[in-house]
Formats: C-alpha cells, structure tokens, sequence
C-alpha cells in the first residue's frame, strides 16, 4: 500500500518507462510504502523453475535472505524504479523516504536491495551505466538498517 497520494506518469529516469509520483510531501524516515495483501514468499530457485519464469523473475522482488514475493498484476508498487542514490529506502519490504521528498517527486529506491545475490538487472543504471548487481542478503540487511538507524535517529 502506498501510504501518500501518488500518480503514476512518464518516469523522468530515461528508458524507465513509467514512474511513481508523490503527490504529496513526505518527512524523512516516514513509511511510503508498506507490504499488503501479501499471499506468500517462494524461493528463487523455484521461481527460475517456473514455465513462466522470465515474467515471474521481473516480476519478483526479494523480501528476505531468498525469499521473494511475485507480482504478475503489476500493482502500482510495482512503478518505484532504481537509482544508486534513491529517495526511498527499501528494508524488510518497506520504503521509508530516506531525506524530505517533494510533491511532485518520483520515488525511487536502490534495485540491489531487491534482487538475489550476485543477479545482475536486465539494464543498467541510467546515471551512470552501471550494472546493477544483487547485494548479499547480509548486506542488504546491514546497509538498509544502518541507513533507517540514522535517518530514525535525526
């Protein structure tokens, strides 16, 4: 559930696609968007086993250690695109905004919080050309823990 009202439009990131818009002010540190309706996590293996795995892998995002959930329908969610300095930051399946966002403002979130270890995305970061690769499961955990820590903290 997204938690402030918010569009869907043209994503500003070039090749994106389409993008979420806040359409409201958000306070640092505050839940943008919070897991529901939530009807299960599987395995990465079994969803590369899946006879429609390509769809089901772009359509998945990590929850925990190899855990993830698979969203066929595309809910809205589903617009927050990647950036490796993001506005959002993704833990245990939430988005908190990580600094004061803006109305008007496209929520964006780092993808290597949301993929499997090592698995590269099937594009590259639009700023700088980068691969976006997996973190490791304890990584994404520490780094997204310390990132809420602080922002909580301020």
């Amino acid at each position: 559930m997204i938690l402030p009202r918010y569009r869907i439009a043209d994503s500003t990131i070039p090749g994106a696609g389409r993008g979420l818009f806040l359409e409201e002010a958000v306070a640092p540190g505050r839940i943008v968007v919070a897991p529901d309706n939530i009807p299960g996590t599987q395995r990465w293996d079994s969803i590369r086993a899946r006879p429609d795995a390509e769809a089901a892998m772009a359509a998945a995002v990590r929850w925990f250690e190899d855990q993830c959930t698979v969203s066929l329908d595309w809910p809205d969610e589903c617009y927050v695109n990647h950036s490796f300095a993001p506005n959002g930051l993704w833990h245990l399946g939430f988005i908190f905004a990580a600094r004061p966002l803006q109305a008007g403002e496209e929520l964006t979130v780092d993808y290597r919080h949301l993929l499997p270890e090592g698995e590269q995305e099937a594009f590259r970061d639009a700023a700088s050309g980068e691969a976006i690769i997996g973190f490791s499961w304890s990584e994404s955990l520490a780094r997204s823990t310390r990132e809420l820590a602080a922002l909580q903290a301020a």
